[in-house]
């Protein structure tokens, strides 16, 4: 068996919403919509796929108070994103700051509080 990607799938009451926010504050592309309930978003050459439930994602809470993470996202320069996202009104929940790992990040929620981090390799 080759494996050729992996598709995480995010929750989201407001399918809408969650496609402007994806698509307009970050920048990423919508792949494709099926009627009001599923849609891929496209990230560079990765893709992930919204899901509308009636209620709201459940992880969120837990991977807020734990400090972990939905969607960890490769870029080219976290201090330009940083910049640009706020520039566009998202708020970073976290701004740029280096790990003992070796990498450069940010940290950010989505519209329905999911938690993302962009970071770049040092």
């Amino acid at each position: 068996m080759k494996i050729t990607s992996v598709i995480p799938q995010l929750r989201t009451t407001d399918l809408g919403a969650s496609i402007r926010f994806y698509t307009e504050k970050l920048g990423f592309e919508l792949a494709f919509q099926y009627q009001d309930f599923y849609a891929g978003i496209r990230a560079g050459s990765h893709t992930f796929h919204l899901k509308r439930v009636d209620e709201p994602d459940p992880t969120i809470d837990y991977v807020r108070k734990g400090e972990h993470v939905h969607l960890y996202i490769e870029v080219d320069g976290v201090r330009a994103a940083a910049e640009e996202l706020e520039r566009k009104g998202v708020r970073l929940t976290r701004d740029v700051y280096e790990t003992p790992y070796r990498t450069r990040e940010i940290s950010l929620e989505d519209d329905q509080g999911h938690s993302l981090y962009l970071y770049e390799n040092l």
